[in-house]
């Protein structure tokens, strides 16, 4: 586990990140995954009194949607929609989709790109450590939050949104209606963020 004062280091370092991308001197994105379901969280609810509150629900609670996602704050929002877990070579292949995108970046403004992540064991495998030498000569770097520090991870408010406000007591009758409803969901925030979104097509990679 990082000390404090480790922990503390890292806050500093990602505050100055944070700087750099305000004023244009570097793309920052925030990378995490996250998950949604048919049945969507109730946050509160009501009935007339005598009544009993009735949740009406699918006969199923289906399959898990996965979402992997970067969010630049005020810039942009990528994410890639998967069923079921998110495997070592999902994840490289969006990291991948990045890394030519940095690259783009990098020849046009002189940006670099830094993605901001945790420490799943994906993130830090063997396999992916032979790509990073690629990845930063393309302009690509990665910055390892401290372990249990998802309060340093801007992504979680976005998720925290659409899960709250998007989709919250919603029931899906499958899973292609529960897609449709985050993407139309990750649309939302990003008009009220006045930022621009682009979906990574796994299967087309």
């Amino acid at each position: 586990m990082d000390n404090p004062k480790q922990k503390e280091a890292k806050k500093a370092d990602l505050d100055w990140l944070l700087l750099a991308h305000s004023a244009g001197e570097i793309c920052l994105k925030f990378l995490d995954e996250s998950g949604f379901c048919l049945w969507s969280p109730i946050s509160y609810s009501y009935a007339r009194t005598g009544e009993q509150k009735v949740l009406e629900q699918t006969k199923k609670r289906g399959k898990r949607l996965n979402i992997l996602g970067l969010y630049s704050v005020g810039v942009s929002f990528d994410y890639g929609l998967k069923l079921g877990s998110f495997r070592g070579e999902t994840y490289l292949k969006l990291l991948q989709w990045q890394a030519e995108q940095a690259a783009w970046r990098l020849a046009k403004t002189g940006q670099i790109t830094v993605i901001v992540q945790d420490n799943h064991p994906i993130h830090m495998s063997k396999k992916v450590k032979e790509y990073h030498a690629d990845w930063q000569a393309k302009g690509l770097f990665l910055f390892q939050l401290p372990k249990y520090s998802s309060e340093m991870n801007l992504i979680e408010t976005e998720w925290h949104q659409i899960k709250t406000h998007e989709l919250a007591g919603r029931i899906f009758e499958d899973e292609y209606d529960l897609a449709i409803a985050v993407i139309d969901g990750i649309e939302a925030r990003a008009q009220k963020g006045k930022y621009h979104t682009e979906r990574f097509l796994f299967n087309s990679a």
